[in-house]
């Protein structure tokens, strides 16, 4: 089950450019390390954890599935 899903992150077609890339995974590192910090929140912490993480990994494989999906509209 877990090698299917890593399959499916990664197996994507790249649809970024070298910026998009660069700008997603710097974006998604800084709000992920600031999401680190403690806050009185804890959800506001979390969301932004899943937000940053989403951003690198958006980054780092060269695909975002929002955008493939708009592409085919």
């Amino acid at each position: 089950m877990a090698n299917d899903m890593i399959h499916d992150i990664f197996s994507g077609e790249q649809n970024l450019t070298t910026t998009e890339r660069a700008v997603s995974v710097a974006l998604g590192l800084g709000i992920a390390a600031a999401a680190a910090q403690p806050r009185p929140n804890k959800w506001l912490s979390l969301a932004a954890l899943v937000v940053g993480v989403g951003l690198a990994m958006r980054g780092a494989t060269g695909h975002c599935a929002i955008k493939a999906v708009a592409h085919e509209l």
